[in-house]
This record gives C-alpha cells, sequence and structure tokens, in this order.
C-alpha cells in the first residue's frame, strides 16, 4: 500500500471521529456543518503529523477552544497519529452553503436556525 492509500484510510477514520465532535448549540457535527476545511497527513522519521485546517460558524464563537481542543482529541485517538495540530482559520469565511445533506436535514428538524 502506497502512502496515497495509507493517508486516505486513515483521512476516513478521522473523519468518523471528527463526526462525534458537536457545537453544543448546534445539532449536527463539525464535520457535517462543513468547518473542517482539510486534514493532510506527513511522516518524518517513522512520526505520522496530522493538521486539520478548520473554521468556526462565528469568529465570535464561545466554545472556540474546546471545540479545538475535541477536534485535536479525537483525531489523535486515531492509533496511527502520533501528533496533531489543529489550524484554526476564517479563509474563507463559512456558510450554510458548506453543510452536507444530514446536517441541513437535521437543523430542518430541528428547528435551528442558521
Amino acid at each position: 500500500m502506497d502512502d496515497k492509500e495509507k493517508y486516505e484510510i486513515l483521512q476516513n477514520k478521522v473523519i468518523e471521529n471528527l463526526k462525534q465532535v458537536f457545537d453544543p448549540e448546534i445539532p449536527a457535527n463539525v464535520y457535517d456543518l462543513g468547518l473542517i476545511y482539510s486534514i493532510n497527513f506527513e511522516t518524518k522519521s517513522n512520526y505520522l503529523y496530522c493538521t486539520v485546517e478548520m473554521t468556526l460558524t462565528s469568529p465570535s464563537c464561545p466554545v472556540a477552544d474546546s471545540l479545538l481542543e475535541q477536534v485535536k482529541y479525537v483525531t489523535l485517538a486515531v492509533d496511527e497519529i502520533d501528533e496533531v495540530s489543529v489550524i484554526l482559520t476564517f479563509s474563507p469565511p463559512w456558510s450554510k452553503e458548506m453543510m452536507s445533506e444530514d446536517a441541513l436535514e437535521i437543523m430542518g428538524a430541528s428547528g435551528a436556525v442558521i
């Protein structure tokens, strides 16, 4: 198996874990909300580094610190990953168009307004 295939499998594991992280004010997970912009891997000296680039629904999000920590924690929970860096960006700014169909359905069913 080459690195590309290995990283694709790992990315799927990370995504499954990220789907367990919820903003306490929104009934959808951070991945389906479209808050995760990229998941990248790099191997150096037999250590696997993962970088997750993400945003928030608002720059003034009151739970920003805890969301970033949760993203780091669940990513690091993937056995093969040795170190995680979570990068917060607001470019491009988040919009509801970034949400998955699942998240839109959940939001609609719950009556939540974004």
